[in-house]
């Protein structure tokens, strides 16, 4: 195979620089035209063609992709899983990739049944979007003998690559945010160990009632959630706080939006009364009657570092692994108020 042509092949030739070849072909000022086209002309001899051109005629591969859902993660509301896969499967398609969505039951799940587009071979890699059990997963990547990314939640007991928001930092600054507003009285709502990302942004919580003096009291911890399932259920669990917050953060906007529900059923007004953060920027419409102030997952970064990251491992390229996260920000909508400004 003849070697590639290089900008120093060009220059060499001529006595420039390889900054001036570069400017000449790219149509840059600086460049007399008379060198210009002297140096076009030797290009065109020399074989000599743009990093572009020559990306465009590299033959693409284009590989089934398969995306793995527990199906506790896909309710009767418009899940936040279900627009995460759009997101993933947009981008396999700008790289020529195809996706193939498969739900893993409970039942599967609990009794290690592998999913049939693994057993059957219909994909060359997979996306895995929540978290399975970590028996699952082990047996996954014994079993399926092909690469895979974690999205959204990471496993300790492996050292598969994986795709997370920023829960910890998310947390932290909402946190912040509501001490900026004037609260102190701060509880944190999310079964804690249930997944990585909601024990994380716990720890984000923590963080920042440390910072400000405050200490966190065992009742301001409130459970979510059932650990085996992962059903959302705030019954009965305001009544138990001996002082009521004045603010909460919830470990998700679903979660936010539940609260809100049940505050208002006691008569509690948001954010008059009482004021309440959430996590995502993610919600059904319909769901709840505040807008909640959130931290916005950029789910379309989050989908593209994992297909990257996909493609580099069934392409067998050198790559980092680990843990990549991607940042989001604070989205201030009408679920908090200043203390000072409350009744």
């Amino acid at each position: 195979m003849a070697k590639a042509v290089k900008l120093a092949d060009i220059a060499s030739k001529l006595g420039v620089s390889t900054v001036t070849v570069s400017k000449a072909l790219s149509g840059q000022k600086g460049v007399s035209e008379s060198m210009r086209e002297k140096i076009k002309k030797l290009a065109d001899e020399m074989g000599y063609k743009q990093p572009s051109a020559l990306r465009q005629e590299k033959p693409s591969k284009s590989y089934n992709i398969g995306v793995l859902v527990s199906e506790q993660y896909l309710d009767k509301y418009d899940s936040f899983y279900w627009k995460m896969y759009q997101c993933v499967a947009t981008k396999a398609v700008q790289h020529e990739c195809f996706t193939m969505l498969e739900v893993i039951t409970r039942e599967n799940e609990k009794e290690i049944k592998l999913p049939k587009i693994v057993v059957e071979r219909k994909v060359d890699g997979l996306v895995i979007v929540g978290r399975l059990n970590s028996t699952y997963l082990k047996t996954l990547q014994d079993d399926a003998g092909m690469p895979s990314v974690y999205l959204d939640f990471y496993d300790a007991t492996s050292s598969n690559d994986a795709v997370i928001s920023n829960s910890y930092y998310g947390s932290y600054l909402l946190t912040n945010y509501l001490f900026e507003k004037g609260h102190t009285k701060i509880a944190y709502v999310g079964t804690l160990l249930f997944t990585g990302s909601i024990t994380d942004r716990y720890f984000g919580y923590a963080k920042s009632m440390m910072e400000h003096g405050v200490s966190i009291r065992d009742e301001w911890v409130i459970p979510d959630r059932d650990m085996q399932y992962g059903v959302i259920n705030l019954e009965g669990k305001l009544e138990k706080l001996e002082e009521k917050p004045t603010a909460y953060v919830c470990n998700s906007d679903l979660t936010a939006s539940m609260l809100i529900k049940q505050l208002e059923d006691r008569g509690y007004r948001i954010p008059e009364d009482i004021s309440v953060v959430g996590f995502d920027n993610y919600l059904y419409p319909g769901l709840c009657d505040v807008d909640i102030t959130t931290y916005e997952v950029d789910m379309k970064e989050m989908a593209r570092k994992t297909v990257h990251v996909l493609l580099k491992k069934m392409n067998g390229e050198h790559y980092k692994q680990g843990i990549s996260i991607v940042e989001g920000h604070l989205v201030e909508k009408n679920s908090v108020k200043a203390l000072a400004d409350m009744p």
